[in-house]
């Protein structure tokens, strides 16, 4: 009977085991599986969403660049890139669509490529333009078109990416469940364990059911947007890799995210380069008109004052592509705009600039000052009778540079200032700035380029002038 019953306490034990393996195996394939599964489908997202990203720049800077460039007549259009920039969206768009996994998200990429096929069909029609020598006029309606068709094929890229974000969280969220119902196989083989034997329970059930748990905190963290969260490798073999995959996961999210945001700086920078290229062009029209009228009149004297004047101040405005330059630039810029201007409206305006000395070689972002100084000219001197007087103060004090632009103009009431104040704040679109893009231009560049809140201080008297000023840090290693 000892013989028996030893054989029998033998063979339970073996059966236990067994058992107890055998269900082990069970959670081991399907993390294993739910790990490779995932992980596999977040490469995609990401990888799709970092290659939208990069396309969509492509889209909305590369190609309305080099069309511009070609419109106008900075290079020919054979030697433009635009077919090639083209093709790289094209092959981004296949690639994307080869890796997408849902259908509704292919949709997205197929009108991006239908609108594609439309922006090279502009492209076309302006190399066919450029050929037949076409008036500038058609070659800039062409040009809008292919803004709009970009315009376009950069908002369905945008849709595609939050589609694929939002994909990447339903798979956080099966993820989840998966992790749940492993949890509940654990619980249960847990049971069966405690009914075998006590040691199996805790040999075997606190090697994997702490893991489990991390990993679950860890998806849960990361569901509500700690991407900082990590989950310390539990050693577990069938558990090392989904730890691993699930803190790379993480860290790429974050690192989206980061480029997202970076990515959003410097398109907000384009559009404030776009904007103030938006003011370029009625004053080039302008003073050519008046070196025009000059020259007819014989006033060869101010043509050349006019001319130098108007040379320096395009020199220093594209300064080889920089975007700081000495506050001595900055205040030189100034003085050659004025010239322009006091040649053109001599009778109504006088102008003086005053700078410290010891402020003039330091740092300062460029074309910060004409904008101001052009409002005061066109909205407040031209607006009055009599002469206009416009004044440019600079000086440096406790490590900040203070400038100002004031004008003896119209002036504003009180509720015209409060109104300014408020269209500058309420961050509206640059297309229906009115007449405060200047302020707006200056402000927003300000904030983007010296990294913290700085504020564009009016004051103003009706029928007495306006004073407007702001203050910066001194800058010492731009230049």
């Amino acid at each position: 009977m000892e013989e028996k019953s030893s054989r029998s306490i033998k063979k339970t034990i073996q059966f236990s085991y067994v058992l107890i393996i055998s269900l082990m195996i069970l959670p081991t394939i399907y993390s294993f599986s739910v790990s490779r599964t995932y992980t596999n489908r977040y490469d995609k997202i990401i990888t799709n969403v970092s290659k939208a990203n990069r396309l969509n720049q492509m889209v909305k800077i590369e190609i309305s660049n080099e069309i511009w460039d070609i419109v106008a007549g900075k290079k020919l259009f054979s030697e433009g890139k635009q077919y090639e920039i083209i093709q790289n969206i094209r092959n981004g768009i296949e690639e994307m669509a080869v890796s997408t996994e849902l259908r509704q998200n292919r949709q997205y990429l197929e009108v991006s490529s239908r609108a594609l096929l439309t922006l090279e069909k502009y492209v076309n029609i302006l190399g066919d333009q450029i050929k037949t020598s076409a008036p500038v006029a058609e070659n800039e309606i062409i040009l809008e078109e292919v803004r709009g068709v970009a315009s376009l094929i950069y908002d369905i890229l945008q849709d595609f990416i939050v589609a694929e974000i939002e994909s990447a969280a339903k798979t956080n969220d099966n993820i989840k469940k998966s992790f749940s119902f492993l949890s509940l196989i654990q619980i249960l083989i847990t049971a069966i364990v405690i009914g075998i034997a006590l040691f199996t329970l805790t040999s075997v059930s606190e090697k994997i059911r702490k893991p489990i748990m991390r990993l679950e905190v860890l998806s849960s963290e990361i569901a509500e947007g700690n991407l900082e969260a990590r989950a310390v490798k539990p050693f577990v073999k069938e558990l090392d890799n989904l730890t691993l995959n699930l803190n790379i996961m993480a860290e790429k999210i974050r690192d989206l995210i980061d480029e997202n945001i970076r990515e959003q700086q410097n398109f907000q920078k384009a559009q404030m380069k776009a904007l103030q290229a938006q003011i370029t062009p009625h004053f080039l029209y302008n003073t050519f008109d008046t070196i025009i009228w000059l020259a007819e009149t014989k006033r060869t004297d101010e043509v050349i004052e006019i001319t130098r004047a108007f040379s320096n101040f395009f020199r220093i405005s594209l300064s080889k592509g920089h975007e700081w330059i000495t506050v001595e630039q900055e205040i030189e810029h100034i003085k050659s705009y004025l010239t322009i201007q006091k040649i053109r409206y001599r009778d109504i305006l006088d102008f003086s600039i005053s700078v410290e000395e010891d402020m003039k070689e330091l740092s300062v972002l460029k074309l910060i000052l004409q904008p101001l100084v052009e409002n005061a000219i066109y909205h407040g001197i031209k607006n009055k009778r009599g002469r206009g007087i416009l004044e440019v103060n600079a000086k440096k004090k406790n490590n900040r540079l203070y400038f100002s632009v004031a004008d003896n103009g119209i002036g504003m009431t009180e509720e015209k200032i409060k109104s300014i104040y408020k269209e500058l704040e309420s961050k509206p679109d640059t297309e229906i700035l009115k007449n405060v893009y200047g302020l707006f231009n200056v402000q927003k560049r300000l904030e983007l380029y010296y990294n913290e809140s700085i504020e564009l201080l009016i004051e103003s008297e009706y029928g007495s002038g306006t004073v407007v000023s702001f203050n910066v840090p001194a800058e010492m290693n731009h230049v």
